[in-house]
């Protein structure tokens, strides 16, 4: 055997000996198991086993390189994906340490509950048919008015008159009652009204949004000792990062020339 076969069979056998496995043309080495296997055992609350995460590994390799056979690489959905993962990496590099710094106080938490409080309502719908005509919105108005004013005259209770004229299927039998809500969770037109109100008042005027006219009643309002501080936590932080986020997007807009052909958004 000559001396450089023998040491191309020398260099070969060292390499493979760093390697964990093949799987076609790819390798998968023992220092990129042991990184990615720590990693998992770090974070997963059950991790896996050795020989099972090196499976796992396996069938990616395989998945890759049908991937690759397939030219899966330019299917548009891909590019799609691909497109939101740059996307999601670029954010995540820009503004990541500065949303791991954000702190939420209770200070923050109050103020944002002052202007959003969780409000308890309950209503009478009147549905406005899909592509109503002009007729059949006034109809429609028409109608919730004529029950507004019985609401406000009757002897019958709330509750009753929703059993009678609601339109709303969902909280027909329970008065309407659609429980709590915050202004996250409910179209605004209908917050803000409610927001407005007495806690045992009924609106002596309709409010419109995208489902019909509302007659509402605001039952309570949720004081803060009694709001979910977690919840509530989260939604302050979202409110921050967002704060951060349209920052960077208002700098980084000023170095870019972007038109926009309003006419064709109508």
């Amino acid at each position: 055997m000559s001396v450089l076969i023998s040491l191309g069979m020398a260099v070969s056998a060292t390499s493979f000996a760093n390697v964990i496995a093949t799987v076609g043309k790819a390798q998968i080495t023992e220092k990129e198991f042991k990184t990615r296997y720590a990693k998992v055992l770090k974070e997963a609350v059950h991790p896996p086993t050795k020989e099972a995460y090196l499976e796992d590994m396996i069938r990616l390799e395989i998945g890759l390189q049908e991937a690759e056979k397939n030219n899966i690489k330019n299917d548009p959905v891909v590019k799609d994906r691909y497109r939101q993962l740059l996307y999601a990496a670029q954010i995540e590099k820009a503004i990541g340490k500065r949303v791991e710094k954000i702190k939420i106080t209770e200070k923050d938490m109050k103020k944002h509950y002052r202007n959003s409080p969780e409000l308890r309502t309950s209503h009478i719908l009147i549905q406005i048919p899909p592509n109503a005509t002009a007729s059949q919105k006034k109809e429609a108005r028409d109608r919730a008015n004529k029950i507004l004013k019985e609401v406000l005259t009757s002897k019958k209770s709330f509750a009753e008159l929703v059993a009678l004229y609601s339109d709303d299927q969902s909280t027909k039998r329970n008065g309407g009652d659609i429980g709590w809500q915050s202004r996250l969770t409910i179209v605004p037109e209908y917050y803000n009204a409610a927001y407005a109100m007495k806690s045992g008042t009924t609106r002596r005027s309709l409010v419109e949004t995208k489902f019909g006219y509302h007659i509402i009643k605001l039952v309570d309002r949720n004081p803060y000792e009694k709001a979910n501080k977690r919840h509530l936590r989260q939604v302050v932080f979202d409110e921050k990062r967002n704060e951060v986020f349209n920052d960077y997007f208002a700098s980084l807009k000023k170095r870019y020339k972007i038109q926009i052909n309003k006419g064709l958004l109508k």
